[in-house]
């Protein structure tokens, strides 16, 4: 999440890097998301196509990599969240930072590693006045709870 997908980008976990938003200010703003690929451990809780009110909070949160590797993070469906209209349309408008594409999360390959923009733990609970960012919580508890018999302790 935010600083924490930034490093994912850095020590090459997630593909691609992180620029300073295109407008060269911070911005912190709710904003509305396109679950774009509901088949994971992040968004299963979700629909594809839903559209998530999450709030962002950054000055580098414009997202980048190169053509071939956005084309094959396309056909892998790598790209989990895009920046949209609260109606769904994916727009230039609806980019709050210059992200290449409208992206706002990505998984990696496996599927296992996922990096966002939006903070979803600032809309989790109804005392904040928004849950939606309770289904990534929600998703990634449900997965864990399938893949109990492949959970190890480390160093145990």
């Amino acid at each position: 999440i935010c600083n924490g997908f930034q490093i994912l980008l850095e020590v090459g976990l997630l593909p691609g890097a992180m620029l300073r938003n295109s407008s060269l200010h911070f911005i912190c703003k709710d904003v509305s998301v396109k679950v774009e690929n509901a088949a994971t451990a992040f968004t299963g809780a979700c629909q594809s196509g839903q559209v998530l009110k999450i709030p962002i909070a950054h000055a580098d949160g414009n997202y980048y990599t190169d053509p071939v590797t956005l084309a094959a993070m396309q056909a892998n469906a790598q790209i989990v969240l895009r920046y949209c209209t609260s109606e769904g349309k994916v727009t230039p408008e609806a980019n709050p930072n210059g992200s290449l594409d409208n992206i706002a999360g990505i998984i990696n390959a496996e599927g296992n590693v996922l990096g966002m923009m939006p903070h979803p733990e600032r809309s989790a609970e109804s005392v904040l006045g928004n849950e939606d960012g309770k289904l990534i919580f929600l998703s990634m508890l449900e997965s864990l709870k399938g893949n109990k018999k492949q959970l190890k302790m480390v160093g145990a």
